[in-house]
């Protein structure tokens, strides 16, 4: 699989000066478009279309020190329709102006080439198992929310504090199976997992019986999921594990994520120091 990805890193340095399509990737790694840019944006640390913009603005600050074009064919070549969004780009990352870098020789930041490898840190093994799931709902309260990376989202917790206990004992008793009990649903998030990039959050549970007419409802359709289980610091355990299963366990099994929501199901210590947990991920086989 990591081989793949690097075939596909090679093809976005050979196509800089071109039109890169996510599909054509997706292509060469054998994989979804979907996955694809999931499991970049884990492994690399940064969206697709960042890492892409950073590349070809890091060659393009080349040729502009290199004085061989004009600017405007430099803007042209790596895909700008006008000098002044090239110039506004290129400020963006290189914190300058093109045209001021060419007069002063000034030093630019580079963004380098990216090459994936799989690091096996510890001995510990990860606790999954694969699960064929029916149709079901999530029902609960709904809220559109920004995606926060590292730390406890304060959107997400602010709206949980606004559910009164009533209301969430209404949507605990709804909750008829796995995973049992209120859990937190992420869906349609931004395919680039950006930091501040929105979804919809859940506070609900997952269940087959009806709506009532107060609460917000998620259907998924049937499929499978992979289930991983950790305990450890709340939250820093969670979003560790969220990251290890990109960058860990799909490298290494013939499955790749696919649309649909993540369910979490946590069980906090009396402190809320520490957690169980248990993260549900929408899969699908390869044939690998």
């Amino acid at each position: 699989m990591l081989e793949r990805l690097n075939e596909a890193l090679e093809h976005i340095e050979s196509h800089l000066d071109q039109r890169i399509e996510v599909a054509e990737l997706a292509r060469i790694a054998v994989t979804s478009e979907y996955h694809f840019r999931r499991l970049f944006s884990a492994l690399a640390g940064v969206s697709l279309s960042e890492y892409v913009r950073r590349r070809r603005l890091t060659v393009a600050g080349a040729d502009v020190l290199a004085g061989e074009r004009t600017l405007l064919e430099i803007a042209v070549r790596y895909g700008y329709g006008s000098g002044e969004a090239f110039a506004r780009a290129f400020r963006t990352v290189h914190g300058i102006g093109p045209g001021e870098a060419r007069r002063t020789g000034a030093a630019l930041r580079s963004q380098p080439r990216m090459s994936f490898r799989l690091i096996v840190e510890g001995s510990s093994s990860m606790r999954y198992r694969v699960v064929e799931k029916g149709e079901f709902r999530v029902v609960g309260k709904k809220a559109r929310v920004p995606l926060v990376h590292v730390g406890v989202n304060p959107a997400i917790a602010e709206f949980i504090r606004g559910i009164d206990k009533e209301t969430v004992g209404r949507i605990n008793a709804l909750s008829d199976q796995q995973p049992e009990g209120i859990v937190s649903v992420s869906d349609d998030l931004d395919p680039s997992r950006a930091e501040g990039t929105e979804l919809d959050y859940y506070h609900g549970v997952v269940t087959g019986a009806d709506v009532p007419e107060d609460l917000d409802a998620l259907t998924v359709p049937a499929g499978t999921w992979a289930v991983f289980e950790n305990s450890g610091p709340f939250p820093q355990a969670l979003q560790l594990l969220w990251r290890d299963v990109f960058t860990q366990w799909f490298p290494s099994n013939p499955y790749q994520s696919r649309q649909g929501p993540e369910i979490l199901r946590a069980r906090l210590s009396q402190d809320a120091t520490r957690a169980d947990s248990e993260l549900w991920i929408p899969v699908e086989r390869t044939g690998a």
